[in-house]
């Protein structure tokens, strides 16, 4: 088969201009972005059980949507300063596909590599490489979805981590938290829904099969409604309330 002309090894291992891994331990793809979670959602959980003795449901599933989004802001700065690499970068994952049969994006999240890479751009922009394989418009920097997301990158990264902070240990006044959260989690919620819209409206969906669609494109979309939708009661109630009991403090 095609696939196997194009060898065993990884092609995460073989990108075009990436520093080749060292050939030392290497983890999945998958398993270092849950370490690197972890990373970020650990601070969270200590400031809140330092403030309150306690930890909290909802402070909980916010701290860690939170966490999550601080690393979609670096891969969509990744977005930005890779796009170059990306246009070139998706044909090879589409190709790829179409010759061997198995999905692009599942390559790379269960593909391996070496933990010394886990600041690469060029491997973090293969995200969005393989996601071309549903959505074209991240290889188009003339696309409403990829300046969506580049915008996301480097507008919401700050009120991320000062919202991050302020749902953990309470150091804005509640006011404060509550305006900022409606502006980040209204601009979520709205850019996200007018992205899945835009997809369906274009016909995007005729060309993936239901499953896909279900998986990669709504199921990796939706977390940035519903999450945002969560957080804008959270944060209607710091506005309207004066006070964090909506999160326990």
């Amino acid at each position: 088969m095609t696939d196997s002309s194009q060898g065993k090894a990884s092609p995460l291992s073989h990108a075009a201009g990436a520093a080749p891994d060292s050939g030392g331990p290497q983890v999945r793809v998958l398993t270092l972005i849950a370490l690197i979670l972890a990373v970020l959602a650990l601070p969270g959980f200590v400031l809140r059980y330092q403030a309150a003795g306690e930890f909290q449901f909802i402070h909980s599933l916010l701290c860690v949507f939170l966490a999550v989004n601080l690393l979609i802001c670096y891969w969509e700065a990744c977005l930005f300063f890779q796009r170059d690499y990306i246009e070139k970068r998706s044909a090879y994952w589409r190709e790829r596909q179409l010759a061997g049969g198995r999905l692009a994006i599942a390559e790379f999240f269960f593909g391996k590599v070496s933990p010394t890479r886990v600041f690469s751009p060029k491997l973090w922009a293969d995200v969005w490489a393989t996601y071309t394989c549903y959505d074209t418009a991240f290889a188009d920097r003339k696309s409403f979805g990829f300046n969506a997301d580049v915008g996301n990158g480097f507008v919401t990264t700050i009120p991320t981590v000062l919202l991050y902070l302020a749902f953990a240990g309470g150091f804005l006044p509640a006011l404060a938290a509550g305006l900022l959260g409606l502006m980040l989690f209204w601009q979520q919620t709205y850019v996200t829904s007018v992205y899945l819209a835009s997809f369906f409206i274009a016909g995007r969906h005729r060309e993936i099969s239901r499953r896909e669609l279900c998986l990669w494109v709504i199921g990796s979309n939706c977390p940035w409604v519903l999450f945002p939708l969560l957080g804008l009661y959270v944060s209607l109630r710091l506005v309207l309330d004066g006070n964090y009991g909506v999160l326990g403090l």
